[in-house]
């Protein structure tokens, strides 16, 4: 046996045997001694992919198929290798050559599957699954693959029947439990999500997002069992840098803005890095007017929408040239056609995918893009990871830091932005000088007449109301709640009835807190101008914390019910205060849990105050900066027009703030 062969095969046994580095250096010994040993090419290369060395087997691999054309396994390898390096194109071709030398292997229609998924060429990635599962009917991982991109499709229930498909095959297979979670959540089965994401931890502790995903499904429910436990262990993880939960859940999980920032920042390293090249390239433009861009999943029937369509209304068009681009489905609703009619330029972009999106972007030299959605949900962050404008803006969705090298501004204000907090922020802060939030003053209010026994409310008690989203109730908050009732004899809680089990664990909890259960009312989901119409049944909205009331909060205001909030260390827990500052009501704003419940109290019991109250917003509704979007247009278009000022002077991003 010559040298050559007998180093070969001593390689090929440190593999067998794991030993990696004894391995590679075989290899590359036969590789120096014969540089056209094909074989011993391939093997070294399998060598470094088992340590994750895929730049370094990327010019090897590369040599091994320029050397012979006609191996499937080269192929197959270099397509897994350029995944890997995030050269999608370079893999969809690798793999097309795979499978044209050897149609008949599952795995590889499996991996150009999933880079088909991270073309986001859907409909083609759903067919390779296919054949995957056609080849070999017990592999779990294909039909588990299958099922993330139904869901990605929006086809909820067909992922679910995929994914357990794929967990009737294998049930340790976490990815599979995680995404089962995710199709049922998507379907409002927030008890099956919370038992799937409980699996998938249980299988994979450190697997991305689920310790997030679990906590807020659990949140929703209102299950509060071992909720200390679960709350620390997920702060030691986003301080460990782990991206093991969405930054939007954490927001009503934690008050700590730095915790935020950490979260953000490795979310959007796991799963929307700046791309290597931008396409905005720093040329010089000149528009008549300043080109405005706005993204958004909302531009429907959606809070943001009934928050911000008038602004889009009332933008000068003297100076801005606005272009929608809706990365959402279309409802075919009323606001949905009052927005489209807003923009000068409007594009559907829903089934379009990210890369193309942002090239229409870039295309049409916007100077402003503003992300309407940061980490809310159907987000498309990796557009702005593309960076197809000079300046780009969190704004409005997401009450929080993006922490995403690519996003330059964050526009709030002195409320819910103070200068002590910049730290928190990977943006600029831009602070207008009343409220950041927007209004539309054409919202309709039903002239319907509610009585209060049509939703199960006392004739003559008070009825304090919460109309915030389930997963907002903390503990803390509702045993608030249930000593400010315990106080008012005859007066109700009025909540929001999102699923029965969020509705029977609250009851509960209120028995155990000495409250009878049955002094909490829940209200179903009506139209909005039927919604806005019955919060004249309440007497009081009462605030949640760490994250406050938004759309809620100004919902409850312009429909002239007094909202009472406690303010928190956090954007999210500021911007009740925020709207109450801009409607001239800071005296409804505590900074303690004791002060929030005396002032819940007092007014509950003297009627007199109260009605000063009601009265004191009813003439400032229409008076104060809050709802008088034409001055919240020109403020917003000063911010607007300073970081152009700026990016065209060469200047960097920096903090800006409007004057009044």
């Amino acid at each position: 046996m010559s040298v050559i062969a007998k180093t070969f095969n001593d390689g090929l046994a440190a593999l067998n045997g794991r030993d990696f580095r004894r391995a590679e250096e075989l290899f590359r010994r036969v590789v120096k001694s014969d540089r056209s040993n094909v074989p011993a090419l391939n093997l070294l290369v399998v060598v470094l992919m088992s340590m994750e060395r895929f730049a370094e087997a990327e010019p090897l691999i590369a040599r091994a198929t320029s050397l012979n054309q006609q191996s499937d396994v080269s192929f197959y390898n270099y397509g897994l290798i350029s995944k890997h390096l995030g050269k999608p194109q370079q893999a969809l071709e690798n793999f097309s050559k795979a499978l044209a030398l050897n149609p008949r292997t599952a795995e590889t229609w499996n991996n150009r599957g999933t880079v088909y998924n991270d073309l986001e060429q859907y409909g083609l990635a759903v067919a390779d699954f296919d054949r995957a599962v056609a080849l070999n009917g017990a592999y779990a991982e294909a039909h588990a693959n299958k099922a993330k991109t139904l869901l990605l499709l929006g086809r909820a229930a067909d992922a679910l029947a995929a994914y357990e498909r794929a967990l009737a095959i294998n049930p340790r297979l976490a990815e599979a439990w995680l995404g089962r979670g995710n199709a049922l959540y998507d379907l409002g089965r927030y008890d099956e999500a919370f038992s799937a994401y409980d699996r998938a931890l249980s299988l994979k502790p450190d697997l991305e997002g689920v310790e997030g995903a679990r906590l807020h499904t659990k949140m929703r429910l209102c299950n509060w069992d071992g909720l200390d436990g679960d709350v620390a262990r997920l702060m030691a993880s986003v301080r460990a840098g782990k991206a093991s939960c969405g930054p939007f859940a954490l927001l009503s999980l934690s008050d700590a803005a730095e915790d935020h920032r950490r979260c953000a920042e490795a979310w959007v390293t796991q799963r929307h890095p700046a791309a290597p090249k931008p396409l905005w390239r720093a040329a010089p433009r000149a528009h008549d007017r300043i080109r405005l861009g706005y993204v958004s999943t909302d531009f429907r029937r959606h809070a943001t929408a009934h928050l911000i369509a008038e602004l889009f209304e009332l933008h000068d068009r003297t100076r801005f040239e606005l272009f929608g681009y809706s990365i959402g489905p279309d409802d075919g609703s009323d606001i949905r056609a009052r927005l489209i009619k807003s923009f000068d330029n409007f594009a559907a972009c829903e089934a379009r995918p990210d890369a193309e999106v942002a090239r229409a972007i870039a295309d049409a030299e916007i100077d402003i893009l503003v992300d309407l959605n940061g980490f809310t949900k159907g987000a498309r962050s990796n557009i702005f990871a593309l960076r197809p404008a000079p300046i780009q803006v969190n704004y409005l969705g997401y009450p929080g830091t993006m922490g995403a090298p690519y996003i330059d501004y964050i526009i709030g204000d002195a409320t819910v932005l103070p200068e002590s907090d910049a730290a928190c922020y990977a943006e600029k802060l831009v602070r207008l000088p009343h409220s950041y939030q927007p209004n539309d003053r054409k919202r309709p209010v039903t002239d319907r007449p509610f009585t209060r026994r049509e939703f199960d409310l006392p004739d003559d008690g008070f009825v304090f109301c919460c109309f915030n989203n389930s997963h907002k109730i903390l503990p803390e908050t509702f045993a608030s709640w249930m000593r400010i009732l315990a106080a008012v004899e005859g007066s109700v809680l009025w909540l929001l009835a999102e699923n029965q089990t969020a509705i029977g664990n609250l009851r509960k909890e209120a028995g155990a807190r000495g409250i009878d259960p049955a002094r909490l009312v829940f209200a179903g989901r009506l139209d909005p101008a039927e919604h806005l119409a019955r919060h004249r049944l309440a007497d009081l909205f009462l605030d949640t914390l760490p994250y406050n009331a938004h759309t809620t909060a100004s919902d409850a205001l312009w429909a002239a019910l007094p909202l009472l909030t406690r303010t928190g260390p956090t954007f999210a827990g500021r911007v009740a205060a925020s709207l109450l500052t801009a409607v001239g009501l800071p005296e409804l704003i505590a900074q303690t849990a004791e002060q929030f419940e005396d002032l819940a109290v007092r007014l509950a019991k003297h009627p007199d105050e109260l009605a000063a109250v009601k009265a004191k917003l009813e003439r400032n509704r229409l008076s104060t900066p809050l709802f008088d979007t034409a001055l919240f247009a020109r403020h917003i278009e000063s911010a607007y027009q300073a970081m152009v000022d700026r990016y065209r002077a060469g200047l960097p991003p920096d903090h800006i703030s409007v004057p009044a």
